[in-house]
């Protein structure tokens, strides 16, 4: 009888505490799911890690009011590679919308002001509200070499290579430090192939017979 309940005693204090292999497996377990999460990290596309940041950029804005900033960034994330963040970015930008038609428009009155609209606009994709904006600019500030700089860059973003050689040849005339602007400007790739535009910005080469 001793025995047995000694026996007893025994079994209630193994059901009690778990045993030592138990313990074993649940931390191979967690840690087998640590390891793998970070796997699955380092497998992100950096696409995927791009748009995420766009978006939380977007979202920042948003909560501080700057509808328009926010409205840019969320059309980004649109374009994403993320379906989920792309719905999200859609849902953000109804709001940002619905908020934008109740605020007043902002009144561009400087040619600074039309500027950056027209830059904004061509940040964008949207050429014609661009080249509005800046035309509008070049109206009230007929010398101003960045106005014309940018609408070379907008021309040639729309393959308009002629009236891109005009209004570069005037930035530069304006403000010879265009031409070396123009060199490393990843907005004229649609004039690299052009003789007038090789000759336009390196004149050197022309003097030397190179």
């Amino acid at each position: 009888m001793p025995r047995a309940g000694k026996t007893t005693k025994r079994k209630k204090r193994g059901a009690s505490a778990p045993p030592k292999s138990a313990k074993l497996l649940k931390s191979k377990g967690t840690d087998k799911v640590a390891a793998h999460a970070e796997a699955v990290r380092q497998m992100v596309d950096p696409q995927f890690e791009q748009q995420l940041k766009v978006y939380e950029q977007a979202v920042q804005q948003f909560h501080q009011q700057k509808f328009l900033k926010a409205k840019e960034l969320l059309e980004k994330v649109q374009a994403g590679p993320s379906r989920e963040l792309a719905d999200r970015a859609q849902v953000h930008l109804r709001v940002v919308e619905q908020r934008l038609a109740k605020q007043p428009a902002p009144s561009l009155r400087t040619p600074e002001d039309h500027y950056q609209a027209g830059v904004a606009m061509m940040n964008l994709g949207r050429w014609d509200e661009a080249r509005e904006h800046l035309l509008r600019a070049r109206k009230l500030a007929p010398k101003a070499d960045y106005v014309f700089y940018a609408m070379a860059a907008l021309d040639c973003l729309t393959g308009e290579a002629q009236s891109a050689m005009d209004n570069l040849k005037i930035a530069i005339q304006l403000r010879p430090e265009n031409r070396y602007h123009a060199r490393n400007d990843e907005d004229f790739a649609f004039l690299q192939e052009d003789p007038r535009f090789t000759e336009l910005l390196y004149p050197e080469r022309e003097a030397s017979g190179v």
